[in-house]
């Protein structure tokens, strides 16, 4: 399964999407076995580097500022589009997310809190937030949404 995270700037939610994820699946043996990659792009704006809160967040989860350093935000066009092309599954934080993905990828696109729940709950952008505990408290959220849909990916990969 290849996986992609998307918000809006691909500074934010979805790169913290991105690394979260890949720590959980490759903590767990069948999802390391049953996924082959986690990526994450812009659906919108076309940005250059990690938001610097983003940036603080993924520090507090334990990764190295190397790591996240390396960090390039992709987007929908240019050389993120083989993302999209390629991917099993396109997880947005929003229904804004959806509506600035071209049409032929509708069809792969889902809402991580419905994945996650089973109900829409929108993951507002984290990039207005001033407050940098405010922030860790979005990013927790998101978190929370990642480790319940990767139980339920888990559960499914068992099922086939």
């Amino acid at each position: 399964m290849k996986i992609l995270f998307v918000c809006m700037s691909n500074i934010c939610r979805s790169p913290y999407c991105e690394y979260m994820f890949r720590r959980i699946a490759n903590q767990d043996e069948v999802l390391k076995n049953n996924i082959e990659w986690i990526k994450s792009s812009a659906v919108f704006n076309k940005s250059f580097h990690i938001n610097s809160k983003a940036k603080t967040a993924l520090l507090r989860e334990g990764f190295s500022e190397q790591e996240i350093d390396e960090h390039v935000p992709f987007f929908k066009y240019g050389k993120g589009r083989k993302f999209f092309e390629d991917a099993d599954i396109i997880i947005g934080m929003t229904w804004s997310n959806k509506v600035f993905l071209p049409l032929k990828y509708h069809k792969k696109f889902a809402l991580l809190s419905e994945l996650a729940t089973g109900k829409y709950e929108p993951i507002p952008d984290p990039v207005l937030i001033k407050d940098q505990d405010k922030y860790h408290e979005a990013m927790d959220k998101i978190k929370e949404y990642l480790l319940d849909y990767a139980q339920k990916l888990k559960t499914s990969f068992l099922k086939a």
